[in-house]
């Protein structure tokens, strides 16, 4: 079972061996293919990681023209009178994806790929929704609910939002033969991307998502938006499902806020109450499953590690070391012509 935890020192250390991780497995895949698949997620966590891909880059490292990129998810529901005001919004992650990363890049990817969020109207949507109450249900058991169209939906707008923004983009991941490795953050409460807690794994490959308070509240305390009622309360993102259908999947977490979903996803069997512990699912069948994580976001754990390789979970502490640590010293990815490659 390729489950590795790597404890890093602080945000730059953690963001440095995962850049490093990152790096070797395009240089890797590159070797013997002429395309590369990378799924990309925003929020605080992988911004150090996207500053180091791009020196990479920009010094020839790896070839950005033979990448292409699928992020997470976007908001619904961002200011705007279109969907290109929407797109430029400073807290749309489109914008967010070119100046983290995008923009840095000397060569363009060959592709980038968003989720079409802000291509929703949301008084259109909302208006829909309350007049065709039978085309539409809500599922999960939280606060956090992913709407879901019926096929048979009466309402023009609704089914093109499902046929066109939903189950078009998981069509053209599939289209272009899956992601090679995901990056992903984790929220407070273990969610990945907006895969909201309680949620149910399966029929997750991409959602409509209406939002968790406690997400909306999150935007604002990390300074995202200056009120609840200026927070996007929709958002249109990858669901667990598709998330780790990836061959790799990196996860990424800073600080003490991260440390109690991260131990509970280690411990626990997979349940959506933890959208992360399908990780679990995922190591078992054969994905290689990573987390890098910061000594604080590890602290629920730290000393736990024996029952933890009980598990079958390889934990490596690397945290009181500041040198860079040699990537292949860092046993994860499968050699190529394996079973996960």
């Amino acid at each position: 079972m390729p489950f590795k935890v790597i404890v890093t020192r602080d945000f730059d250390h953690m963001s440095e061996v995962a850049a490093g991780l990152v790096v070797d497995d395009i240089r890797r895949t590159l070797a013997s293919r002429p395309s590369y698949v990378l799924g990309l997620a925003t929020g605080n966590s992988p911004t150090g990681l996207y500053k180091h891909l791009a020196r990479e880059a920009n010094a020839g490292e790896i070839d950005p023209a033979r990448i292409t990129s699928f992020n997470l998810d976007e908001y619904v529901g961002l200011p705007g009178e279109n969907a290109e005001q929407r797109a430029l919004h400073r807290e749309s992650y489109s914008f967010f994806m070119v100046q983290e990363l995008f923009g840095l890049l000397a060569t363009n990817f060959h592709e980038v790929n968003i989720p079409l969020g802000t291509l929703i109207d949301q008084d259109k949507m909302e208006l829909e929704l309350k007049t065709h109450p039978g085309d539409w249900t809500l599922r999960g058991n939280d606060r956090g609910k992913a709407i879901v169209i019926h096929p048979e939906a009466g309402s023009d707008y609704l089914r093109w939002l499902q046929e066109t923004v939903l189950d078009g983009y998981a069509d053209k991941i599939a289209r272009a033969g899956g992601v090679d490795l995901h990056i992903v953050g984790v929220g407070g409460r273990g969610h990945v991307g907006f895969h909201e807690v309680g949620i149910p794994f399966e029929g997750s490959e991409v959602l409509l998502v209406k939002l968790d308070d406690n997400t909306v509240h999150n935007a604002v305390v990390d300074g995202h938006f200056a009120s609840r009622s200026e927070s996007p309360t929709y958002a249109v993102t990858m669901g667990a499902e598709l998330v780790y259908r990836a061959k790799s999947v990196l996860l990424l977490a800073n600080g003490k806020r991260k440390a109690d979903a991260i131990a509970k996803a280690l411990f626990m069997e997979p349940d959506c109450s933890v959208p992360i512990s399908y990780g679990h699912t995922f190591a078992r069948s054969g994905g290689n499953m990573i987390f890098v994580v910061d000594r604080l976001a590890a602290a629920g754990f730290l000393g736990r590690e024996a029952q933890l390789r009980e598990r079958g979970i390889d934990v490596e502490d690397i945290g009181e070391e500041r040198a860079s640590v040699p990537v292949e010293s860092l046993k994860f990815f499968c050699a190529p012509g394996s079973a996960a490659s």
